[in-house]
């Protein structure tokens, strides 16, 4: 869980310095909300690989497959949610939030497949 904490960090120092030096017109204003909502879901999915990976990992390809699925209605709840909601610049949010995504199911992945690989 603290490398999800750690990757959210280096994500938010990323944001605030092309905020504050680049004006970045590529990151929608909010970049905040939206990291903060990986970062709970990525904490809501550790939790459900925890459980997954009890009882020698009997069901663990099951606990998996569920984390991703409620990754993906989550992640559609929200954007929904906000779409709904009449943020501005729609597209800008879209791109900020699918761009986040991939960085967290890369991340996810990275930390998934280092972790079998010790397994082994």
């Amino acid at each position: 869980m603290w490398r999800s904490v750690l990757f959210t960090a280096v994500l938010a120092i990323v944001f605030f310095a092309a905020e504050y030096f680049m004006q970045a017109r590529w990151v929608h204003p909010a970049w905040k909300i939206i990291l903060l909502f990986f970062l709970s879901v990525s904490f809501l999915l550790h939790r459900l690989m925890e459980t997954g990976f009890q009882n020698k990992r009997e069901k663990f390809v099951q606990f998996y497959m569920a984390s991703i699925v409620v990754r993906l209605l989550l992640s559609i709840a929200f954007v929904a949610f906000y779409l709904y909601r009449q943020v501005e610049q729609k597209q800008l949010f879209v791109v900020t939030f699918l761009v986040l995504y991939i960085c967290y199911t890369g991340f996810e992945i990275y930390g998934l497949s280092r972790n079998l690989r010790r397994d082994l």
